[in-house]
């Protein structure tokens, strides 16, 4: 077993120019794999334990690594995990029609500039929801023990000896290579990319369904949220569309097939009920987290009121962030490119005789709604993870919130043919703010991980700006190769069978249209919310009547607005999940197998993701959507067999291998 390194040569071996390279080169992987996943599924994963797997695995290789400068790569890295949601707004000003590509220096300027202020304002929040509380964190405790495992400082014996052997890299590397060549064969049309059906109830107009979506990256999503977030969004989709998709069709003319009726439900009521539901269940959070954030905040003000007066050396390292002072003098810098950016889009948008109050007011708006969403963020993301917290819910709240303030006061002044610029507006600088709320979701699941490796804050800090950067620097590209090659679905001119769903873009483009064109269906909204308020009421119970079973509201809210093509195969990879890891705890060396199948999933996700990217070039280069097909649409009936067989037996042989490589 290898020593564990002392706090003195930690700091001087963490944050170090290799260590920040090798992040930057995974981050710029992980950001394609992020964007291309986010846009298909609705869903974004955190990067943070693959990249620890891969940088222990790089490290060492070489001479002189340490604990703590592999949390740095992973810390740089991770930035790709939650700065990559901006996809879930940006792509909104193409569906609108505003935009037919992503200007570069304009959508890097909002991933940057809102990712940086993103990473500021968590700052003072890290002693209130990462020292003082006990959130679980379960990311970052997870990728804290995959760091503790690679330096030889893990306290199970069974863990340690795993990944001296390179069991962990070679279950990322695996699931990877599987889940990617599984993607090559979907497309070939020899396997169904998804099992679906939809029905009539009785000789009514109602109508429901399911899609069952073949995605290994869907499935590994699952296995990493686990069965509370999956049970939750079963719910909700039970919700959505065992009760809402059928109930609002009633009394309705019959559409023309099942498929169509509920889709069409779905479209312009259901998505909408969830919207109030996440709604709600992110008002909430905030609400519960006033008092810890005014702690934190005082202890932070302490903190920097202690170096001023010579007093930082009795600090100790793992409670030295970057002062306060320079926290303030950076967040100001990073206004000042919004507000350029704001006041430059009301000039080319038709705006002009409001440039200057839509960009002061802008500034303003996104300097407060930032901190709020970054509190709601971080303590989301400490309680289920980055990979399911509410951004969704904070994009619904920012966009409605800034279309009402749009309507209240700039909209009577401005012509009838340009509203569509004032929805354009709304969407642009909920995108700023979105940025703050990736970024935030993201910050202090990273400082979690490097309080249990006793890393110091501050150069953690450091390397989440240096992986903003470099993540906001391949958004764009991506962004303009996937909507050259799929497009997004709603968008003028796409053709619906092979667009990207970008499901909340698509969602929070119709909100922002029907707050500003008063045709935004509130009835389904308070419905959501009220829904919203009974689920808080249940958790609430559940809570303090049994230990472990909670059903967080904001996953039921997603169950609800998710397409069922996004939810359905999360639930049954956090049902599998869970029953693998309960095999585990049966046999010896449970942990390992269990840590195992948390880095075999994280190489599910991104094996398929990169391989999007990868396929999208094909695409863009061939002119063609289906360009490596091998069969026809005659075809498709079999595939649907064949592809349904072939990944059960897969996902069984890949969990019986991962049971192998640890036991004796």
């Amino acid at each position: 077993m290898k020593t564990p390194v002392p706090e003195d040569a930690g700091a001087l071996g963490e944050f170090t120019l290799r260590g920040l390279v090798i992040g930057v080169l995974i981050t710029l992987l992980f950001t394609a794999a992020n964007v291309y996943f986010g846009l298909k599924a609705g869903l974004t994963f955190s990067t943070s334990i693959p990249a620890a797997v891969i940088s222990m695995a790089i490290l060492r290789a070489l001479k002189g690594s340490t604990l703590q400068e592999n949390n740095i790569v992973q810390t740089v890295a991770s930035a790709a995990g939650t700065l990559s949601s901006i996809i879930f707004v940006l792509p909104g000003l193409v569906i609108v029609g505003w935009w037919s590509g992503f200007p570069f220096w304009m959508s890097f300027l909002v991933c940057a500039a809102g990712g940086i202020l993103g990473v500021m304002y968590t700052i003072p929040l890290r002693r209130a929801l990462v020292t003082d509380s006990d959130l679980p964190y379960p990311e970052g405790v997870a990728c804290a023990e995959v760091l503790k495992v690679g330096a030889g400082s893990a306290h199970d014996a069974d863990l340690e000896a795993v990944e001296s052997g390179g069991a962990g890299l070679k279950a990322v590397l695996v699931g990877g290579l599987v889940s990617a060549a599984f993607y090559v064969v979907v497309q070939t049309q020899l396997f169904a990319s998804d099992v679906v059906r939809y029905f009539r109830l009785g000789k009514s107009a109602a109508a429901t369904g399911f899609d069952f979506s073949l995605s290994f990256a869907l499935f590994g999503i699952g296995h990493l949220v686990g069965p509370a977030v999956g049970v939750a969004m079963l719910v909700g989709a039970l919700i959505g569309w065992g009760w809402a998709v059928p109930q609002f069709l009633i009394g309705h003319p019959a559409a023309a097939s099942a498929a169509v009726a509920a889709q069409g439900a779905w479209d312009h009521y259901v998505r909408f009920l969830g919207a109030g539901t996440i709604g709600v269940a992110a008002i909430w959070t905030l609400v519960t987290l006033v008092k810890p954030v005014i702690k934190g905040l005082a202890g932070a003000m302490a903190s920097s009121r202690a170096r001023q007066r010579g007093e930082g050396h009795t600090l100790p390292r793992t409670e030295h962030d970057i002062p306060v002072g320079t926290v303030g003098l950076i967040s100001l810098a990073c206004l000042v490119p919004v507000g350029a950016l704001l006041w430059h889009f009301s000039r080319i948008s038709g705006l002009g005789s409001h440039a200057l109050l839509l960009a002061l007011a802008g500034v303003v708006f996104v300097a407060v709604m930032g901190f709020l969403v970054s509190t709601v963020c971080g303590y989301m993301a400490g309680l289920i993870g980055s990979s399911n917290s509410p951004l969704s819910g904070i994009g619904i709240l920012v966009v409605v919130l800034c279309a009402l303030l749009l309507v209240l006061g700039v909209s009577a002044g401005v012509l009838p043919g340009t509203r569509s610029a004032l929805v354009a507006f709304a969407l642009f600088i909920t995108s700023v703010v979105f940025a703050v709320a990736s970024i935030a979701n993201n910050n202090l699941q990273d400082l979690k991980t490097g309080q249990l490796v006793d890393a110091t804050p501050a150069k953690q800090q450091w390397a989440l700006v240096v992986g903003v950067i470099a993540g906001a620097l391949v958004i764009p590209p991506v962004l303009d190769l996937v909507n050259r090659a799929f497009g997004f679905l709603g968008a003028p001119g796409v053709n619906p069978a092979h667009a990207l769903p970008a499901p909340q873009a698509g969602l929070i483009a119709a909100l922002a249209q029907g707050v500003i064109q008063h045709n935004v269906p509130w009835s389904a909204i308070l419905l959501g919310g009220a829904l919203g308020a009974a689920i808080i009421v249940i958790d609430l119970l559940l809570a303090v009547t049994f230990k472990n079973i909670r059903l967080p509201p904001l996953a039921v809210g997603l169950g609800i607005y998710l397409p069922t093509s996004s939810t359905l195969m999360i639930v049954v990879g956090a049902l599998v999940g869970a029953w693998f890891n309960r095999r585990a705890e049966r046999v010896p060396r449970a942990e390992a197998i269990k840590q195992l199948g948390v880095l075999l999933a994280s190489g599910l996700i991104v094996g398929e993701s990169l391989l999007g990217v990868i396929y999208s070039f094909v695409v863009v280069f061939s002119g063609r959507h289906t360009p490596i097909a091998l069969v026809g649409a005659q075809f498709a009936p079999i595939a649907t067999w064949l592809g349904g067989a072939a990944f059960a037996a897969v996902v069984f042989a890949l969990y019986r291998w991962v049971e192998r490589l640890v036991r004796p």
